[in-house]
């Protein structure tokens, strides 16, 4: 099975974090099971050159707002928008095969607000969540229902 390939950004370094946990934990399954994929992780950021992506990917996408309440007001993406604009560069989004988000509870409909649009408007499906740096109940999760995802697709 190839690896699982994921496109993230991290601000904060959460994300980052959580990736590379995820990327270490789906090393170790794979080493019990040569069944199960790898992860391939690559970082997007303003330094970033744009590509053609030729793969199905994942993306990972945190969620940082200006203010308000996610819903009416407040919900112009911040520091993100790097991201969208590489799915959106020539034909990408069409090997988006999920989003997976991540933020701060503390922010009620803020939470995963950038996910859930970014499934909206590239019409990929929202596969899960974390909070902050997740956890490694969250790891174990998130693999598996990306394992799922490729196998559905039979990629």
């Amino acid at each position: 099975m190839d690896p699982i390939r994921i496109l993230f950004i991290s601000i904060e370094g959460n994300t980052r974090n959580f990736v590379e946990h995820l990327t270490h934990y789906a090393l170790a399954q794979h080493i019990k099971n040569k069944g199960l994929p790898e992860i391939e992780a690559t970082e997007i950021s303003e330094q970033t050159d744009f590509t053609d992506e030729t793969k199905p990917f994942f993306c990972f996408v945190p969620t940082y707002l200006d203010g308000g309440n996610g819903i009416d007001n407040g919900v112009k993406e911040l520091m993100t928008n790097v991201m969208a604009e590489y799915i959106d560069y020539h034909d990408n989004a069409k090997q988006l095969i999920g989003v997976v988000g991540s933020g701060n509870k503390n922010f009620n409909e803020q939470y995963c607000l950038t996910a859930r649009r970014y499934c909206q408007k590239f019409d990929a499906p929202f596969i899960d969540d974390y909070e902050l740096r997740g956890v490694p109940a969250d790891e174990t999760r998130i693999y598996k229902k990306l394992v799922e995802r490729v196998q559905f697709l039979n990629l």
